[in-house]
């Protein structure tokens, strides 16, 4: 009787163990979650992609991690998400890059970001910063525009990207043809800047600022309404007479469109209270992002406004590609 009573006891333990673990994996604890940057490794975007990844990892007790897929303005990552279907657990670090200014740069896109993809939360936004070599001339954006266009290129991450379309639309707006050198990634662009090779760039302020204070680059100026808050010393453009710039990066994470409905909202539960963190929020402000509470709604509404006003910057760039 008593090694009856044992083995039952047993059975019931297994059979308990057997019910919560299939719990556990209903949840979508089950296996990884997959974070798809779709930039190179050190760039900003990775950055604070390791940085969510890390956070939403504790929030949900479960291993989120980074996988890297640079390539064709970001449209390569981006693509592989919203193909992953009813996948629960791949998500994306989507920018102003693969959800704004992809929809007008590209011809032929491999991915609508309307359609296939839904927000979880909008992670912040930092503006990019207009600097030269030390050794330049220029003061400010007012002797800039004294320059001769043509003597003078400006450096970006590739075309399309929002260092290229800042550059355009500076060009727009002072009425200049300053030369646009694209380069295959930010880190190399801002070397040749710093070389003297190229004339000024615009680009995230984590990246520069280090430079700044080597005294190596000059900030000229924010392309922010309004001035950055980890460059407060630095005029947005604006100040300095440069009507209608306002051109900030920003950084939304994403899960394709045909995730379940139950695994979306808990991802979109636990990176609200992510971002909502006292701690990751002082790690992003490092990188010069700024925090900005959305609802879904909003969230899907600044996505809009967003693909209009870049679609305006492509076209007047005159910036394609295939």
């Amino acid at each position: 009787m008593k090694r009856r009573a044992i083995l039952a006891a047993t059975l019931v333990s297994a059979a308990l163990l057997a019910q919560g673990s299939s719990a556990w994996a209903q949840a979508g604890n089950a296996r990884p979650i997959k974070l798809v940057v779709p930039f190179a490794a050190g760039t900003t975007t990775d950055i604070v992609g390791r940085v969510l990844a890390e956070a939403l990892g504790r929030q949900l007790s479960q291993p989120v991690i980074v996988d890297n897929r640079p390539g064709a303005g970001g449209a390569i990552g981006s693509e592989l998400v919203a193909r992953s279907g009813a996948d629960a657990h791949t998500v994306l670090l989507g920018t102003v890059g693969t959800h704004a200014i992809n929809t007008s740069l590209y011809r032929r896109l491999s991915y609508q970001p309307q359609r296939d993809f839904v927000p979880l939360g909008f992670v912040g936004a930092t503006p990019t910063l207009l600097v030269v070599p030390a050794a330049a001339p220029w003061k400010g954006v007012a002797d800039l525009r004294q320059a001769s266009g043509k003597s003078v290129s400006f450096a970006s991450a590739g075309n399309g990207t929002s260092g290229h379309l800042a550059g355009e639309l500076l060009n727009l707006r002072l009425g200049k043809d300053f030369v646009h050198v694209p380069y295959r990634d930010g880190a190399q662009a801002l070397t040749e800047v710093m070389a003297g090779n190229v004339q000024f760039m615009f680009y995230h302020p984590a990246a520069v600022q280090p430079q700044i204070r080597a005294g190596k680059l000059r900030a000229l100026g924010a392309s922010s309404a309004r001035r950055s808050t980890a460059a407060p010393d630095v005029p947005t453009l604006a100040e300095q007479g440069i009507a209608d710039f306002d051109l900030v990066a920003w950084f939304m994470l994403y899960a394709p469109a045909d995730m379940p409905a139950a695994q979306r909202d808990r991802l979109r539960e636990a990176t609200q209270a992510v971002l909502a963190q006292p701690e990751v929020r002082d790690k992003l402000a490092v990188q010069g992002i700024e925090p900005m509470a959305m609802n879904a709604s909003e969230m899907a509404a600044f996505g809009t406004a967003e693909i209009a006003k870049w679609g305006e910057a492509v076209r007047r760039s005159g910036a394609q590609v295939d």
